[in-house]
């Protein structure tokens, strides 16, 4: 069992960079209490996600000492899963877990602030936030609809796939409908699938029915609790359309911006503890589902034919080009996201793959 870790508010923030000015409240402040509600996408506590939303609510309850605390609802309770990001910029609460990949149809370019096919690995997507202005475009990109991002979470690197039937090539692909939301859903919709987007709830009912004929959610932690291999044995990788798992905190700007300075290092400091510490829970519970999978449940890994990922490639360059196109706010996005691979591609291939090829 992991040991419970007990850390101070005012030493929270220093880790994190907060101002120590903005630790010092003033005795009227520190009397005051505020309550927030969190709208989320996920079913109540499930592995990955879910964990990590009720964790950042907690966190920024106790890192506040109580004067800020933080109610979670589930998807459904009070909105659908889909409809977290309006519900936070209509006011009907003031703070959301999601993933941007969910915001497409609205905000076009939002899916990248979770993943991109072919795109940034985790580490390299927190660095383009943290270091490539990757935050800067973020918060413009949101603040028409009134809200403030943090990356508030990670499942990292995402499986392929749950499928019913084996993939031999491309042809196989072809008029399979799949859940695949955001970007990766349009890449495979022009290989000749049809992406379909489903909220988590939604997904192992529909393979069952057979609604739809192949799943994607995160990785085998989470995709486990779903319990999706009990309605396909196919378990494909690399997830090539979701390299990464960003999950989002979104924040009513009014909100935030009515925080005293202290609450507002708060926020800003329990999502990214919580960013980090999902990240590699994450990769841990991974691994260890993983191997449940395969050997107790009877799933099958496969990888993707090579024909499907050329061609996958080739759809992606085809359809961030046209993202770029669409309106002013895409175009700096994609340029903001394709600046931050081409910087940093030279270096992971250095160290990372290098290393992990000679590791074997």
């Amino acid at each position: 069992m992991a040991r419970k870790m007990n850390i101070s508010r005012r030493k929270a923030l220093w880790l994190t960079g907060a101002a120590p000015a903005a630790v010092l409240a003033t005795p009227a402040l520190a009397q005051s209490k505020i309550e927030w509600r969190m709208v989320t996408s996920w079913p109540k506590n499930l592995p990955g996600p879910g964990v990590t939303a009720q964790r950042l609510a907690d966190s920024i309850s106790q890192l506040s000492d109580g004067r800020l605390t933080v109610k979670l609802y589930a998807a459904g309770e009070i909105v659908p899963a889909l409809e977290v990001f309006s519900a936070v910029s209509g006011g009907v609460a003031q703070m959301g877990h999601t993933a941007s990949l969910f915001w497409g149809g609205k905000i076009p370019a939002a899916p990248l602030f979770t993943a991109g096919p072919f795109g940034l690995t985790p580490v390299e997507h927190i660095t383009w936030i943290n270091h490539g202005g990757g935050q800067e475009v973020w918060d413009k990109l949101y603040a028409p609809f009134a809200i403030k991002p943090f990356m508030a979470g990670n499942t990292g690197f995402q499986m392929g796939g749950w499928y019913k039937k084996e993939l031999s090539s491309l042809d196989d692909l072809k008029g399979l409908k799949i859940r695949m939301p955001g970007l990766g859903g349009e890449v495979i919709r022009r290989l000749g699938a049809s992406p379909v987007t489903l909220a988590p709830g939604e997904i192992l009912s529909s393979l069952q029915t057979g609604a739809i004929d192949a799943a994607e959610f995160l990785g085998p932690s989470s995709d486990f609790a779903m319990g999706f291999y009990k309605a396909a044995k196919f378990y494909y990788a690399p997830g090539f359309h979701e390299p990464n798992g960003t999950g989002e905190a979104l924040v009513s700007k009014s909100a935030f911006d009515a925080l005293p300075a202290d609450l507002q290092s708060v926020v800003e400091a329990a999502c990214a503890a919580e960013n980090i510490r999902a990240l590699g829970e994450s990769e841990w519970q991974n691994a260890a589902r993983l191997k449940v999978l395969v050997e107790e449940k009877g799933v099958q890994l496969r990888d993707y034919p090579a024909d499907i990922l050329q061609s996958a490639q080739s759809a992606t360059a085809e359809t961030l080009l046209e993202l770029a196109a669409r309106d002013a706010a895409s175009k700096e996005v994609v340029a903001s996201f394709q600046a931050a691979a081409a910087h940093l591609k030279d270096w992971s291939s250095l160290s990372v793959q290098k290393f992990m090829a000679a590791r074997g």
